[in-house]
């Protein structure tokens, strides 16, 4: 697109100061645009926001890199972090039948009991297919869970996937395309050595230092940037935006890129572009509530345990000072209890002492040696928009980057389907949408990892 085509085409406003509102507002002041970022929170960040405890900063949603991420890697040299990246092996298990199994290698999974011989080798032929073989865009139109009980048979369907996609997705989980099982399966099988072991990512201080890095970069490159400063409405004439306002002020200068989640903008956009808001409203979000625990002891020695088992209140138990060692945190031993729902849940509005009674009370099933006692302090963190539900189709959902009134473009959580939400494929997404509007900048210098986002509306 030519940039001469916009009344101010070296200003470019951008609404969210999660990553993607981030890295675009640095990409484009890098290439010499004037940036101002406008974020509702009293602070940037988003999701990858932290809090202190131990004496260091830790995310309010668990966070890691896999050791194929090309962007995020980018951006951290730029920003000259890369003395504060480091790469760890992890480990995994499974929670089923009342046991904790090891599943990390070929070898666990043959120790895998709750499946037989056959089940086994169908269920690794077809991770491997999906991790490696498949193309996403020719399983749209397939569920997750026909394709897979099929494929994969109905013994490690019901074990393993069956259950990870409820937890998940909950009552969307039949609906699931088998193209983001592809994304999924893409980035954890990349990840992977050579006897498939795990190593991921993780930044020494938290992401904290990468937000507050790129803060100093964008105040250096004479970002303005505006908290506490929701967007109440837009001024759209013509087909052609020409301002947002906050509850203080109007705030011109364009074009226009709004990085918030779609539901959000399209409740800004009703009277203003109807027809724009019922395309973005048509997007469903659920949400993710994360009990931290701060520990005396450790929980186990793994550091992501999947529930695969009816009847429990988290999904996944991830043991952060498995990864990252507890020496980091004054020696406390920390675990995350993660949960994703959906907007009818109750845990959209449980009151957050609730939440932690609720999750703490069935871990000794899990973990017979565990007592309340040990929990030092807990922290609850609950968003209501983790990320889109996926139903079947859903590239026809996604928006393009570029809409049809003039000035106004996105890159959200949309934009990141088939893969899986992450820092790395935000920052991809970014770049994809500096692309759109100026049609030379900065973002051409991110280099192209394995990720499968920012292939769809841009």
């Amino acid at each position: 697109m030519n940039p001469s085509s916009y009344s101010d085409s070296s200003h470019l406003t951008i609404i969210g100061g999660g990553i993607t509102g981030l890295v675009s507002a640095y990409l484009a002041a890098k290439s010499g645009k004037k940036v101002t970022l406008i974020e509702a929170n009293d602070d940037i960040g988003g999701l990858l926001r932290t809090f202190s405890i131990g004496g260091n900063q830790l995310e309010h949603y668990y966070h890691h890199f896999f050791n194929h991420d090309a962007e995020i890697n980018w951006l951290i040299n730029e920003l000259e972090l890369d003395n504060s990246l480091m790469f760890r092996p992890t480990s995994m298990g499974i929670y089923q039948n009342g046991k904790i199994y090891d599943f990390n290698s070929p070898i666990d999974l043959l120790k895998f009991h709750p499946i037989g011989l056959p089940a086994k080798v169908m269920f690794g032929l077809s991770g491997m297919f999906m991790g490696k073989v498949a193309d996403w865009r020719k399983y749209e139109h397939i569920s997750a869970k026909s394709w897979l009980k099929k494929w994969a048979g109905k013994g490690a369907t019901d074990s393993i996937w069956g259950p990870m996609l409820d937890i998940k997705f909950g009552p969307f989980a039949e609906d699931i395309p088998l193209s983001w099982m592809i994304g999924r399966m893409r980035q954890r099988l990349g990840s992977r050595n050579n006897v498939g072991r795990e190593e991921l990512g993780y930044l020494n201080g938290s992401l904290n230092i990468l937000l507050q890095a790129l803060k100093d970069k964008l105040n250096q490159l004479g970002v303005s940037i505006k908290v506490s400063s929701p967007i109440v409405s837009v001024d759209i004439q013509a087909d052609e935006i020409k301002a947002v306002h906050t509850k203080s002020e109007r705030i011109e200068g364009g074009p226009f890129l709004f990085t918030i989640p779609t539901n959000y903008l399209s409740a800004i956009l009703q009277g203003a572009d109807d027809e724009l808001a019922k395309q973005l409203g048509a997007i469903d979000y659920f949400g993710a509530v994360c009990t931290i625990l701060e520990m005396d002891r450790p929980l186990s020695n793994t550091y992501w345990l999947n529930v695969a088992e009816q009847g429990f209140p988290f999904g996944g138990v991830i043991e952060h000072t498995n990864f990252i060692d507890s020496s980091h945190y004054q020696n406390k031993h920390i675990a995350y209890l993660s949960r994703y729902f959906d907007r009818n849940d109750p845990l959209a509005h449980m009151p957050e002492e609730e939440i932690s009674d609720m999750m703490i009370k069935p871990l000794s099933r899990i973990y017979p040696a565990f007592r309340e006692q040990h929990i030092h302090k807990i922290h609850v963190f609950r968003t209501m928009t983790a990320a889109q539900v996926c139903h079947l189709k859903f590239s026809e959902k996604v928006p393009s980057c570029k809409t049809k009134v003039k000035g106004l473009f996105l890159a959200n959580m949309a934009h990141i389907y088939p893969d899986e939400r992450s820092v790395n494929n935000s920052v991809r997404i970014a770049a994809e949408a500096l692309k759109v509007i100026y049609s030379t900048s900065y973002a051409e210098n991110v280099p192209f990892g394995i990720s499968l986002s920012g292939k769809i509306g841009f």
